[in-house]
């Protein structure tokens, strides 16, 4: 009688396949791997990776690195709780591991699933999924990773697999609470007719040498923007700044405003849109005049923080490039302010403000890349507490004492007073936001800024109105406007102009 061959089950090839790992030799193995499984205890590895993209990265790669790392966290958590309890395997028997190849110190846990090894995919998935190439390239480290937990015998390779699966299972599911940015639906609305400018051809650009020196290396914009897009005309204007910010030459000038009026002047003639490579205060400028020419305006992000363009989702000049040549376009909202009887006045786009709030931003966004936005959000309210007195003016007919007003143009999302991101750059609103006076409103707004809760301290007060009229002005009081300041009037009258200007977006997906 012939015996019966045994089936072998996933435990037998999983152990087969370790022992064919430890028994093979691999060239420059036993100096790396060993070095880069401990490099990544405790997520070690991708903390520092996140870290270095926080410190010396933009927007887009913070946010990718924020997402890394809530992936991770989800990973580990779900691995420590579940997966290290549900399933108590033993770890491999080390005597066929080359002893050169082991860790110095062992793990103590079960062996399944493999911790780092969900971690790591789950960082380089979260990563991926906010931005492929970089998630491309993070792909070869987390897969040596893996492979090094089986290499120094502290897992099997079904360890491993499991623990990846489970990593990207959890950047998944990080992405079903907090869509990434292509799972959003476009920013803006409505969609609007606008040129499409393959190479850019018909677009002409204002380039405030002033802004994005930081950026771009020390670069010339001018440059930078020709190489983009080639078959645009480049207005070069300013001087390059050494400071941090977008300042000098970067806000409403007498050059500026003529290097614009020549770019408009030139685009109407060629039926094509007029373009400005700078921060907000030059976008400001622009759309200005783009508005008073009737031409559809291209932002190509060049200052230091460029709301505007992150809230049509051109977060980079490849984004406005891909926008220009596609002729993606919407129409949004401008605010016109001015003394109410025939005075100058001016439009913007982002915010406006008077009383301490020009302050509060200054020190929350000077603080906010290095400490984080909520330890920044603190010392900014504490900063404003210490140095700034209430104002007494009348909002709309009513007698207030404020400590700022913020008006907004559309509605922010964000802290109570400090509005971070729009997502409808159209909704015929003016987002209004008042600190009051009065007894302890110190005291209650650093106790809300400390909590967090600022959005429902009794001293903020909020509104979505169309038109704002405060009055009472002192002569000493400034207003700020999309990154300028200005001396305010007595009176200020802020209005609403819906679908004024049509701006180039991000395309969708």
């Amino acid at each position: 009688m012939v015996p019966m061959r045994k089936r072998k089950t996933w435990g037998h090839w999983d152990q087969a396949a370790f022992l064919t790992v430890a028994a093979r030799h691999w060239p420059g193995g036993d100096r790396v791997l060993p070095r880069l499984s401990r490099s990544a205890d405790h997520g070690l590895l991708w903390f520092g990776l996140a870290a270095g993209a926080v410190v010396v990265g933009g927007r887009p790669a913070r946010r990718a690195a924020l997402r890394g790392v809530a992936s991770l966290a989800v990973a580990s958590a779900t691995v420590n709780t579940i997966g290290k309890r549900s399933v108590r395997r033993v770890r491999p028997v080390l005597e066929t591991v080359p002893l050169v190849r082991r860790l110095s110190r062992q793990p103590i846990t079960t062996s399944f699933p493999s911790g780092h090894s969900a971690s790591a995919v789950a960082f380089a998935t979260g990563v991926a999924l906010e931005n492929r190439k970089w998630g491309l390239a993070l792909a070869p480290i987390a897969a040596s990773v893996c492979f090094s937990r089986v290499y120094t015998g502290v897992h099997y390779p079904g360890d491993v697999l499991a623990g990846a699966a489970l990593g990207a299972g959890a950047a998944f599911a990080v992405r079903g609470l907090v869509p990434t940015r292509a799972q959003l639906a476009p920013p803006a609305r409505p969609r609007a007719d606008a040129p499409a400018l393959p190479g850019g051809k018909g677009l002409i650009v204002v380039a405030n040498a002033g802004s994005g020196q930081r950026a771009l290396g020390g670069a010339d914009p001018a440059q930078v923007v020709r190489d983009a897009l080639p078959g645009s005309e480049v207005i070069a204007w300013g001087q390059p700044s050494s400071g941090p910010d977008d300042e000098p030459g970067d806000g409403p000038d007498e050059g500026l405003d003529a290097a614009l009026e020549t770019a408009a002047a030139r685009a109407r003639d060629l039926r094509g849109a007029l373009g400005v490579f700078g921060g907000d205060g030059s976008v400001n400028a622009a759309a200005a005049v783009a508005k008073r020419y009737g031409l559809p305006l291209a932002v190509l992000p060049g200052g230091t923080y460029n709301h505007f363009a992150y809230d049509l989702g051109i977060e980079s000049l490849a984004d406005a490039c891909q926008a220009v040549e596609t002729g993606e376009a919407v129409a949004v909202d401008m605010v016109r302010f001015d003394g109410g009887d025939g005075e100058s006045g001016g439009w913007f786009l982002n915010t406006f403000s008077i009383g301490a709030y020009p302050e509060l931003v200054r020190v929350r966004e000077q603080w906010a890349p290095r400490i984080g936005a909520w330890p920044a959000g603190v010392a900014a309210a504490v900063h404003v507490l210490r140095t700034a007195r209430p104002l007494k003016l009348t909002v709309n007919g009513k007698p207030r004492q404020l400590w700022l007003l913020f008006a907004g143009n559309c509605t922010y999302r964000g802290l109570g007073l400090a509005p971070v991101r729009r997502h409808d750059l159209a909704d015929g609103v003016l987002d209004v936001r008042m600190v009051t006076g009065g007894r302890l409103a110190r005291t209650r707004l650093l106790l809300a800024a400390l909590t967090g809760d600022l959005k429902h301290s009794p001293v903020l007060k909020s509104a979505r109105v169309r038109h704002l009229r405060v009055s009472g002005l002192g002569s000493d009081t400034h207003l700020a406007y999309d990154g300028e300041v200005a001396p305010a009037p007595g009176t200020l009258v802020l209005g609403k102009e819906n679908e004024a200007l049509v701006v180039y977006r991000m395309p969708a997906g």
